[in-house]
């Protein structure tokens, strides 16, 4: 019997004609404050997050000491949090019990029915574990990438899966600093076929992909991760039409392009949180994602001293559990629509639905069928027969509706009466995602195939938005942006955009459950506006068109062949030093003016081996600076060198004098560079902000570095490290503001 028989003979026997459309009320405002892990674990690295089918929330997090503030010395591998709300989080164990291996960075997939746990060793290599649940009990399957030699240059570590449109299971790894990729068998349990290097980069890690708009987004961190105060971590992104690449950034830089890159999703922001990275992607019921991450409290970065898995004495940085709204503006992700990381109460995602169920029990649901004994008795909806089950309740709106669907189920999108309403299911006849649109008693059906070897036997979230008559459905196995059929269509006049949702059979033992419908999520579509400086400022700032500056002085100068030419300052590379104890390079300073400020210089730099570099300082004295510069640094195990946008700081950390990078845009020949200081007098704390341009109009902002306040710094400029390379400076311009 035809699934259109199905529901009119259903709605004909149960009378289930539908009551006056209500809107879908909205939620009591809800909010958090991050780190969202405050009060269950002090830190939780490197996390990844699942929504089970059991419809709860499950983190896990590298092998850490998470009560280390109650006075836990010892860590937990690969702890695991779960949480019904993503806001409170609760301990639930750890995934490996014991252990002399200190575990990295785990990822979390529900694939043909099981959970898979990737996770790299800090012996080098990448295991698998292999659950019936988010829980457990594991199943060790080894090494998927061994501890030597893989085909991939650098660091075997930071891996993650991902399936793609046509099914295909794929891993992501890498560090340090080139990411690779390379196919899964059918059981994503071994690598199969040949290693694509993806991406590269400057300390480049923890790649993680998803799927959107017909585009694979390769998100990644770069900058480093545990530094405490001074740790440069930031995540960016590329997309690619292939989940094999090439991945292009917004401004058109292909990830493998050796330079640093732009599209920057998250970065320090000047408030409390620093280092923010290793990023993984969830999305709650209204359909808005989120993006979960970590970060270091800038009040409180380190631990004390603890005893590692290995039995090692370890200084670890603190880095709690964070989530923060991701926006998506131009076909490009961002956090919070560039603000970065929040520091003050949130909306918080919408994990409750307006109608819906887990089928604890079946209160709200009409014409059901009953819950099933045996195997299927905890909390499903299984149908004993072809036919329906719907809402008491309607909804009406934009809307997002899903249910995770096994054995030929589907979704009611919307049901008006027996002749009007829409339908997604799973057809394992013909392996097809099957959307039906039933207008006046008329169905017509839009479809999208399904991958061979699709296991209609085993869990999949079928979720539907609907946005005016726009309509997207999408199927996946676990909800992280890996659809593998996706239907959109305008729905016709007459169509039903208001009505009863539920869950539809083709035959009997078709279950359903976690099913429910949300008011969809209102989409951010500005981003918050870059900086503008003020009024320019003469008195700070030199064209270097006329004879010497008076109000120019040298540190260990005047460098040897630095010169004003055609109108430039030309500047050979020393082989000097300002880093740490080692200062021996010249520095070319000028007064700063008073309050805030942005100074801005055109750089020529024809830099082509490791460690030469030049560019703009903000210069207290020598063990204490903010300094950006084009930066020629070797990309680790090829021979290769990466011209890096290097924005970093150098102060004191714990009685040490500390020295750190965050990277930014792409490094060309010619770029344009700026430095924005602000003084930060409620929290007395000076914080300088870095951006470049390839062409002097569009600009990359990157992250900020604090320092506490201890006197003005002077505008600087430096070309040093090693020889051979020559700057030239087109002008030093102060700006206001």
């Amino acid at each position: 019997m035809r699934l259109r028989a199905h529901l009119a003979v259903a709605a004909l026997a149960g009378g289930l004609i539908a009551p006056a459309t209500a809107p879908a009320a909205a939620q009591a405002a809800a909010t958090y404050t991050n780190p969202v892990s405050a009060g269950t674990v002090d830190t939780f690295p490197d996390p990844a997050v699942i929504k089970g089918k059991d419809g709860i929330w499950y983190a896990y997090g590298t092998t850490n000491p998470i009560l280390n503030s109650a006075g836990e010395t010892g860590e937990h591998v690969l702890p695991i949090l779960s949480s019904t709300d993503l806001v409170h989080w609760t301990y639930r164990g750890d995934a490996v019990p014991g252990g002399t291996v200190r575990l990295w960075a785990p990822d979390i997939r529900y694939i043909a029915g099981s959970y898979h746990l990737t996770y790299s060793q800090s012996t080098g290599g990448i295991g698998l574990r292999t659950g019936p649940t988010p829980l457990g009990p594991w199943t060790d399957h080894g090494l998927i990438v061994p501890s030597g030699g893989s085909g991939c240059p650098t660091g075997n570590i930071d891996q993650a899966l991902f399936t793609g449109a046509d099914g295909t299971h794929y891993l992501y790894w890498g560090s340090y600093d080139v990411l690779c990729a390379q196919r899964m068998n059918a059981s994503a349990t071994a690598r199969v076929g040949e290693i694509t290097q993806v991406a590269r980069g400057r300390r480049a890690e923890g790649g993680f992909v998803v799927r959107r708009d017909g585009w694979y987004y390769l998100f990644f961190s770069d900058g480093g991760c545990c530094d405490g105060a001074y740790s440069g971590y930031t995540v960016k992104v590329g997309r690619s039409a292939s989940p094999l690449g090439p991945f292009t950034t917004p401004s058109g830089t292909g990830l493998m392009d050796l330079t640093s890159k732009d599209g920057i999703v998250v970065a320090s922001n000047g408030d409390r949180w620093i280092g923010p990275g290793h990023n993984a992607i969830t999305t709650d019921l209204a359909g808005q994602d989120w993006l979960v991450y970590h970060a270091i409290p800038a009040g409180d970065p380190d631990f004390p001293p603890v005893t590692g898995a290995n039995g090692a004495t370890l200084r670890l940085t603190k880095r709690p559990l964070m989530i923060d709204r991701l926006d998506w503006i131009g076909g490009w992700p961002v956090v919070r629509a560039g603000a970065g990381p929040s520091n003050s109460p949130q909306t918080a995602p919408v994990t409750t639905w307006t109608v819906g169920s887990g089928f604890a029990t079946l209160a709200g649901w009409s014409a059901a069928w009953p819950l099933a004994t045996g195997a299927d008795s905890g909390g499903h909806l299984r149908a004993p027969a072809a036919g329906f089950s719907l809402s008491d309740a309607s909804v009406s709106g934009d809307v997002r509706v899903e249910g995770d669907l096994r054995g030929g189920a589907g979704l009611v999108i919307a049901y008006a009466g027996a002749g009007d309403h829409v339908v997604a299911w799973l057809d394992r006849p013909t392996n097809r995602l099957v959307v039906a649109v039933t207008v006046g008693g008329r169905r017509t059906d839009h479809v999208s195939a399904l991958p061979a070897g699709f296991a209609h036997d085993t869990w999949h979230t079928v979720a539907a938005q609907r946005r005016g008559r726009a309509l997207t459905v999408e199927v996946s196995a676990d909800r992280l942006r890996d659809a593998v059929g996706t239907v959109a269509l305008t729905l016709p006049a007459g169509a039903p955009i208001a009505g009863r949702i539920g869950a539809a059979a083709t035959a009997a033992g078709a279950t359903a459950d976690n099913l429910g419908a949300a008011p969809l999520y209102r989409p951010v579509t500005a981003r918050v506006a870059d900086p503008v400086p003020g009024a320019l400022l003469p008195a700070y700032s030199d064209e270097f068109t006329d004879p010497a500056d008076p109000a120019w002085s040298w540190v260990r100068g005047p460098a040897a062949g630095a010169a004003r030419t055609g109108g430039a300052l030309v500047w050979p590379t020393q082989a000097a030093e300002l880093h740490t104890g080692n200062n021996t390079a010249s520095v070319l300073l000028r007064d700063a003016p008073a309050g805030d400020f942005t100074v801005q210089t055109r750089l020529t730099f024809d830099g082509t081996r490791g460690n030469q570099q030049a560019g703009l300082v903000l210069y207290r004295h020598d063990d204490r600076y903010f300094k950006l510069a084009h930066s020629v640094l070797p990309l680790a195990n090829t021979g290769l060198f990466l011209h890096q946008t290097e924005f970093g700081k150098e102060g004191d950390r714990s009685g040490v004098v500390a020295n750190a990078p965050m990277f930014g845009g792409p490094a060309t020949s010619t770029m344009w560079l700026r430095l924005r200081y602000h003084h930060d007098a409620a929290n007395n704390e000076d914080e300088v902000r870095a951006a470049s341009s390839t062409d002097g109009v569009t600009w990359t902002w990157g992250g900020v570095w604090t320092l506490p306040y201890s006197g003005p710094y002077r505008i600087g400029l430096i070309s040093m490290n090693a020889t051979g390379a020559t700057a030239s400076f087109d002008h030093v311009r102060t700006y206001a503001g």
